[in-house]
């Protein structure tokens, strides 16, 4: 099973993976030329989000600063948008739903560190180098939902229709 598999899933797995970096890498530098594309240049803004956003079906209304972790796990459903200085950390699936109002300041954060001290302590591989390992939980906004300004919603429970 691979690191990326294992997050997805998830297990612990090791964040350093370089696929994981690659991707992560990718995801924020596609976030920065987001922030720095004008407010006139939307067509612009668009061909950046598809590509960061390259598994959600709708595109959102994101207004910048926008700071993803890998975008491509994130969703989001029709008519939905966040505010200024949304961060999305989606080491998990975050799924956003319909109608989804998000304010300025939010974080949606998925990642997990371990309780457990053996699995939480920084690791050494037998090239020298150092790791840790995390997991996380993946996040689930349901339609018409409103989250005002600095919100955090961490992983696990998802937040109700209507709410």
């Amino acid at each position: 099973m691979t690191e990326r598999e294992k997050m997805l899933a998830g297990m612990l797995y090791d964040p350093s993976d370089p696929e994981l970096t690659s991707m992560l890498i990718r995801a924020r530098k596609l976030a920065r030329q987001y922030n720095l594309t004008d407010e006139d240049e939307p067509e612009k803004k668009s061909a950046i989000l598809r590509e960061l956003l390259s598994s959600s079906p709708n595109l959102p209304g994101l207004q910048a600063p926008v700071w993803f972790d890998y975008g491509c796990n994130t969703t989001f459903g029709q008519f939905s948008g966040a505010n200024f200085n949304f961060t999305c950390l989606d080491v998990c699936p975050v799924t956003i739903g319909n109608n989804v109002m998000i304010g300025p300041n939010v974080t949606l954060a998925t990642p997990m560190h371990p309780l457990l001290p053996e699995e939480r302590n920084v690791r050494q591989r037998e090239d020298g180098s150092y790791y840790n390992l995390e997991y996380a939980k993946p996040i689930v906004i349901e339609d018409n939902c409103w989250l005002a300004s600095n919100v955090i919603v961490c992983g696990g429970e998802p937040l109700g229709k209507d709410r």
